[in-house]
């Protein structure tokens, strides 16, 4: 019998898996969830690492007192662990799309531009600890942040058209917006989804109408849907009139390319599928890890049978001198127990010397520079999760334990220089960009000379963009 090979599962799903497995971890909804419920959205906010850069005596006094009261109301039903929960994300990491402005909330009042509420992530070159920032944008550059890159809101990423995204009174209409039924002629939900532009989803046609109603046009006519890193593609409505539903169907003849920059751009939220659907049919995802919210929105999955491994061997215990010793926490820091102290002291002296240690001082010191767990807590470190880290490694070494060189304190002090250059942008004291502009001229692409860092030489050269973990 000729051997059975199991289909490979899609990067973009392990992605997604490792996403929700440690960008916003139990205590984080557990925390902004608590403050929510008290009446503190601003400390939600802190909770969820979100920074607000919006003061509500100063909208009121400036945009009056109906868009303040409209914007007080928004911030009191913001869950912002829920909008950590579905912001875009690039690949092969899953962090936060970088240089982002998506918009939340639009307020328009007669007479004045429209004024959003956005939300913004960090540049790709300050953003560890996957900080964001919540903002007010009043229709123009001013009064937004000059250390941005992309200060006003984006057309593509945007979510006033999906509040149940992040408004905690209407999660549970994701299980309408989600189509979480799959029907006999859907393709395997465990692939990628590519969609035919000659035959797009049914759905997209109620989408739409909501786009272009949103726009002020007539809910008939035509907008662009990009499909991964292709070129836009134009779509249109199409009904004999207002009593019939409308029909979605791409146009004939292709517009020129600046007519068709003009129309309105379906946004990513109504374009790519949930991927937590796609998880739990996959069996990457467990019922049990998803946001609560979202967990009472969809329906209840079929089991999924539990697919972990064993216990794994026991890392504290050390075959040493002809027996099995221990290692465990003793007095805040990893020892080996059944050594006596002055035994202990003459065998760190030997090692310091050049001589071969005793096993169980080498397996603590291959804890302390590059432990089995090192992986999950690089993973939490790339999502910002500083607190879970240091808990893994305080429940590794012991909370008194001095770090010694190696593969485990590169990482830590790398964390911390991250954070360090993320307080430099939030601050606007970076006085050259390093892409080798000004601080705050972002208006044209830097040249490709010497001056460029290597790695952003490099990023510029085989791609114009990150490549996003919602692509198909």
């Amino acid at each position: 019998m000729a051997p059975h090979f199991a289909e490979p599962i899609p990067a973009r799903l392990l992605m997604w898996q490792r996403v929700r497995e440690y960008a916003v971890p139990p205590s984080m909804i557990e925390n902004a969830t608590a403050r929510r419920a008290a009446g503190d959205w601003a400390g939600a906010c802190a909770a969820a690492r979100i920074d607000v850069d919006l003061d509500l005596r100063a909208v009121r006094d400036r945009h009056g007192t109906d868009l303040a009261t409209r914007l007080r109301a928004d911030l009191r039903r913001l869950a912002p662990d829920l909008l950590r929960w579905h912001m875009p994300r690039v690949a092969p990491d899953g962090r936060l799309r970088p240089g982002l402005t998506l918009s939340l909330a639009r307020y328009a009042a007669p007479g004045r531009a429209t004024a959003h509420l956005v939300v913004r992530t960090p540049p790709a070159w300050a953003d560890a600890g996957q900080r964001m920032s919540l903002g007010l944008w009043e229709g123009t550059r001013d009064g937004a942040p000059a250390y941005h890159p992309h200060p006003h809101p984006d057309r593509r990423f945007r979510l006033d058209l999906h509040r149940h995204l992040w408004d905690g009174t209407r999660s549970a209409e994701l299980a309408r917006r989600c189509r979480p039924e799959a029907s006999p002629d859907e393709p395997d939900h465990n692939q990628p989804v590519v969609h035919d532009p000659t035959r797009p989803p049914a759905h997209w046609a109620a989408e739409g109408e909501l786009l272009l109603r949103a726009e002020g046009r007539p809910p008939r006519g035509r907008f662009t849907v990009r499909l991964g890193a292709g070129g836009p593609t134009v779509l249109e409505l199409v009904a004999p009139d207002d009593s019939h539903a409308p029909v979605l169907r791409p146009v004939r003849t292709p517009p020129p390319a600046q007519e068709a920059a003009a129309l309105p751009v379906l946004p990513e939220a109504a374009v790519r599928p949930l991927p937590d659907l796609e998880l739990l049919r996959a069996g990457l995802l467990r019922p049990d890890r998803l946001h609560p919210l979202v967990a009472a929105a969809l329906p209840a999955p079929a089991p999924v049978p539990d697919a972990r491994p064993g216990p794994a061997p026991d890392p504290h215990r050390v075959a040493c001198s002809g027996e099995v010793h221990r290692i465990a926490l003793r007095d805040g820091v990893l020892a080996a127990v059944d050594h006596d102290r002055s035994q202990l002291a003459r065998e760190e002296l030997l090692v310091a010397l050049g001589g071969p240690g005793l096993p169980c001082l080498r397996a603590i010191d291959a804890v302390h520079r590059d432990p089995a767990a090192l992986p999950a807590v690089r993973e939490r470190l790339r999502h910002g999760d500083a607190a879970g880290a240091l808990a893994v490694v305080e429940g590794l070494l012991g909370p008194a334990a001095v770090l010694r060189d190696g593969p485990l304190r590169e990482v830590l002090d790398a964390a911390v220089a991250g954070g360090l250059d993320h307080g430099i942008f939030r601050s606007g004291l970076v006085p050259v960009h390093p892409t080798g502009l000004p601080a705050g001229d972002h208006g044209h692409r830097p040249r490709l000379d010497r001056r460029l860092p290597r790695e952003l030489r490099l990023k510029r050269v085989t791609r114009s963009r990150p490549r996003t973990g919602l692509a198909r």
